[in-house]
C-alpha cells in the first residue's frame, strides 16, 4: 500500500488555508480541511491518474479540490503532497527552487 507524506511546507500550506477560511468562518475552515486532507488520501489511491505539471518540475502532478490545487510526487512507496496552492497563485514561482 502507498504511503500518503504531507512534506512540512505543505502542512505550513494547510495551516495557512485553515486560517484564511476561519476569519469568515470558524466551521467551515474546520470542515474544508478535513476534505482537503481526504482529497490527499483520494489522489494516494491512483496518483497516475492526475496531470503531470511538467512546468513546475519533475514529476510533479496536480489534483484541484475547489480553488486550490494539491501538488504531489509519487514513488512505489510514497505520495508525497508537496504543496497545496490557491488557484489564483503564480504557481511556477512557487516552485522555483
Amino acid at each position: 500500500m502507498t504511503r500518503l507524506v504531507i512534506t512540512p511546507l505543505a502542512e505550513n500550506d494547510i495551516e495557512e488555508i485553515g486560517d484564511y477560511i476561519a476569519k469568515d468562518n470558524p466551521n467551515r475552515a474546520v470542515s474544508f480541511i478535513a476534505e482537503l486532507r481526504g482529497q490527499c488520501r483520494k489522489l494516494a489511491l491512483s496518483p497516475q491518474a492526475y496531470r503531470l505539471r511538467h512546468e513546475l518540475g519533475n514529476d510533479v502532478r496536480a489534483s484541484v479540490y475547489g480553488n486550490y490545487m494539491i501538488f504531489f510526487n509519487y514513488d512505489e512507496k510514497d505520495v508525497r503532497i508537496l504543496r497545496i496552492l490557491h488557484s489564483a497563485r503564480n504557481l511556477p514561482a512557487q516552485f522555483d527552487p
